[in-house]
């Protein structure tokens, strides 16, 4: 079971959220802790999440998500709903454009659900790496809060190297870390050689290793790395680990064209 932070973060979702549609009924957690209160839920509930959103993002009201998911609403239905609502959003379809884009992103995440490409995910070992970073904080860990905060933050963080004399000796890695508001801090850094300074605009943070790390390599834009990140839940917990809820993302391929990205999703796990 993944606890409420851990889950938000793989369904790309807020902690707040996630209280929310548990008092509303909508998703309650599969445990709660009786002494602490505490929330744990499986990954298997991730299907239900991606139905709310998706259904949310329509533009329904959380009482009508309830009803439609009381009816067993099939993926073939959703895409129908979209159809229409495309047709209602074409006077404003420059602003919703993105919405649209992730509700199919979870479309495409339901359709993989029971069939899902487990040997894609490799366990090893992450080295500890020093990293020059920038941060900022997001709304949540949903992609359309975490995108116009991450890609400004390495264009500064760019400039601010380049300023410095500082030159990048590896992958860029974005690291994540909740608050306790619900909001996340993004870390978007690089690897570097340099030692700190107090002449840098910049941070000089070493990053531990990671004793077991599942990984999973994500190809394409990170607008769509949802579906990626729930491959990765289901399999960690089908295969008896534990999320230790630290995830990063190295950027191995970054070309001018963002759908041929690739980056390696890293998700600190453990047994037992």
């Amino acid at each position: 079971m993944f606890s409420i932070g851990d889950f938000a973060q793989l369904g790309r979702v807020s902690v707040r959220m996630l209280r929310h549609y548990d008092a509303l009924g909508l998703l309650r957690p599969a445990h709660v802790d009786p002494a602490s209160g505490y929330r744990f839920y499986h990954a298997g509930q991730l299907s239900r999440l991606n139905r709310i959103i998706a259904l949310k993002d329509l533009g329904l009201t959380l009482q009508q998500v309830s009803s439609i998911l009381d009816e067993k609403v099939t993926v073939a239905e959703l895409h129908g709903m979209v159809r229409l609502r495309r047709a209602e959003l074409q006077e404003r379809i420059v602003a919703d454009t993105a919405r649209l884009l992730r509700i199919e992103a979870r479309l495409r995440t339901m359709e993989r659900e029971g069939h899902m490409a487990v040997e894609e995910v490799v366990v090893k070992r992450v080295p500890p790496v020093r990293l020059a970073e920038v941060s900022a904080v997001a709304a949540s860990y949903d992609s359309e809060e975490i995108g116009p905060v991450i890609n400004p933050l390495y264009e500064e963080l760019f400039q601010r190297l380049e300023r410095a004399g500082v030159a990048p000796s590896g992958y860029g890695i974005a690291h994540y870390e909740p608050t306790q508001d619900g909001s996340v801090i993004v870390h978007a850094g690089v690897e570097v050689t340099t030692a700190p300074s107090p002449g840098h605009d910049f941070e000089i943070v070493d990053l531990p290793e990671i004793g077991t790390a599942a990984t999973i390599v994500h190809r394409g834009s990170m607008d769509h790395v949802d579906s990626t990140y729930q491959i990765l839940a289901h399999w960690v917990e089908e295969h008896g680990y534990r999320s230790l809820g630290l995830a990063r993302e190295v950027s191995l391929e970054c070309p001018a064209d963002r759908e041929e990205w690739v980056t390696e999703i890293q998700l600190a796990v453990t047994t037992g």
